[in-house]
């Protein structure tokens, strides 16, 4: 089918901060026919960094974008407080939440992505959190979204119509590795993405963001682009 006769599936808002799983999110949506508007949060991280990446990857996907800045000035995470130091993955307890967990931070994110979807009459809200090898944040988990689409149902004028919004998590129970092949299917652009927590001018490699993606990449057979390219 060609491009100028394949059909919509509608309007989506897709959730993107620049990192490997939001942008492959964004071109799993835009595969499903979706007509993509991405949502960027400036909430004062430690940089601006994954911003210009989402920026750049929302350019060529070709997709429009909206930069939202709010502000946390409680803090509640090394994300956000650059006196504290980002665990490294080395350091990291399999039972433990990390100090780079922002509080609520999805439930904030899905909130303010659900209302700008009921402004513009979008069907669907894409999210790109995964469970699988996820760095022990609560809001990662399937209970979490399933909890959170009853709410949407019941909270929203479209819910109430039964003109729902869909809350999409299409990489939930999907692995680094996985995500990778899905990405590189897809023709995601991971040489503008950024994952590290840190904001230099190459990853660290040492943080936990830097060691699933890694490890992503390793156990995928295939070399980071932005690895190769910063070397």
């Amino acid at each position: 089918m060609s491009r100028k006769n394949k059909i919509s599936a509608g309007k989506a808002v897709v959730l993107l901060s620049g990192g490997l799983d939001s942008s492959t999110t964004l071109y799993l949506a835009k595969k499903q026919g979706f007509d993509c508007y991405c949502l960027i949060f400036d909430y004062a991280q430690r940089h601006k960094k994954e911003i210009e990446s989402a920026r750049s990857v929302a350019r060529s996907a070709r997709c429009k974008y909206t930069v939202v800045r709010i502000s946390l000035p409680w803090g509640g995470s090394s994300l956000l407080d650059v006196h504290r130091n980002v665990p490294l993955a080395s350091d990291r307890s399999e039972k433990s939440i990390p100090s780079t967990y922002v509080p609520a931070r999805n439930i904030i994110f899905l909130s303010s992505a659900l209302s700008y979807a009921e402004a513009i009459n979008a069907k669907a809200v894409f999210i790109g959190a995964h469970a699988q090898d996820y760095s022990g944040y609560p809001d990662c988990r399937p209970e979490f979204y399933r909890a959170f689409r009853k709410a949407a149902a019941h909270g929203t004028k479209s819910g109430v119509e039964k003109k729902g919004i869909e809350i999409k998590t299409p990489l939930i129970m999907k692995n680094k590795a996985e995500i990778v092949r899905l990405g590189v299917s897809l023709g995601v652009p991971f040489e503008l993405t950024w994952s590290c927590y840190k904001g230099g001018l190459k990853p660290c490699g040492k943080c936990d963001s830097c060691y699933y993606r890694a490890k992503g990449f390793k156990e995928a057979g295939m070399i980071d682009p932005l690895i190769r390219s910063r070397k």
